[in-house]
């Protein structure tokens, strides 16, 4: 049975609903991109937290329970005084509640914060089982499709890859890790994107914890 799921195909699904996000939970999927547009007020609140210039970061276990909304009180609070904050704090809490509702997670990793580097520049699979990823300002992650690259022997297959694909600002990404369930061997190869010196990204990251 094992041989089998090894040998599937795997593929991405990318769509403009939020329902293309539940295909994360198919076999042969390791990537569920919902292609969003911000809604502007929250836009121009990411713009102008990367312009105060300052490493703001919050990183915290939400714990969510079955029939209520999850809040996140004093979230990114070095930026409570930016205009477009509270949309910012209601747009993260939806995700966080889809992101559970999704899975039937109890407790939620979240971290947001503001980037001046890329975080992991390498070319990698992450070793958990689905993780959300969204960038509310700067550029977002870059992934490859399956069969891009020899997974063999991933460091050296990485000097030579191209086709290179980027999520946009605003997307909203689960990826599936190597400890999902029958994943193992096909953790979607992705890393942070390739940015010139000086720029700056606010990005989100959920992950599954129970």
């Amino acid at each position: 049975m094992m041989l089998k799921l090894r040998n599937r195909a795997v593929q991405q699904v990318l769509g403009h609903s939020p329902k293309c996000l539940a295909d994360i939970l198919r076999d042969d999927v390791n990537l569920a991109v919902w292609q969003r547009q911000l809604p502007a007020h929250v836009e121009d609140f990411a713009t102008l937290v990367l312009g105060l210039q300052q490493p703001l970061g919050d990183e915290r276990v939400v714990e969510v329970a079955e029939h209520e909304a999850p809040s996140l009180p004093g979230l990114l609070k070095g930026a409570i005084d930016v205009q477009g904050y509270d949309s910012f704090v209601a747009d993260v809490e939806w995700l966080v509640a889809a992101y559970a509702c999704l899975l039937g997670a109890r407790r939620v990793g979240l971290r947001v914060r503001v980037l001046e580097s890329a975080m992991c520049p390498r070319f990698h699979v992450d070793h958990v089982p689905l993780r959300l990823l969204s960038t509310y300002a700067g550029a977002g992650s870059e992934w490859l499709a399956e069969g891009a690259v020899d997974r063999s022997d991933l460091p050296r297959a990485m000097t030579s890859v191209d086709n290179i694909k980027r999520l946009c600002t605003g997307d909203v990404a689960i990826l599936k890790g190597e400890q999902f369930e029958g994943n193992e061997g096909h953790g979607i190869i992705h890393r942070s994107p390739q940015t010139p010196a000086g720029e700056r990204r606010l990005l989100l990251s959920l992950d599954w914890l129970a």
